[in-house]
């Protein structure tokens, strides 16, 4: 049985709307609450471009500022931009 929740708000204790980011979309499904299909989508693009990007890097000085780089995107970035045409391989 999975649980549900209202992924149309994300409401902060200080009564602040936010965005989900990737991670926060990582958390969800860990917990097995259902995605939204564009919510997976952004998953899907994320590892992908990840992947891509991580295997694209020439040094391991690069592989490591990549992977960082990348860590905060997942954080911090609202996962809808993950949904661009540029993310899609």
């Amino acid at each position: 049985m999975s649980k549900s929740v209202n992924h149309t708000n994300n409401i902060s204790k200080f009564g602040l709307v936010g965005f989900f980011s990737i991670n926060d979309l990582r958390d969800k499904d860990y917990d097995n609450i259902d995605l939204l299909p564009n919510e997976r989508l952004a998953l899907k693009n994320y590892d992908k471009y990840r992947i891509t990007e991580l295997n694209n890097q020439t040094s391991e000085d690069k592989f490591h500022a990549k992977y960082m780089q990348l860590q905060v995107m997942a954080n911090l970035s609202p996962f809808q931009e993950f949904l661009k045409e540029e993310y899609f391989s």
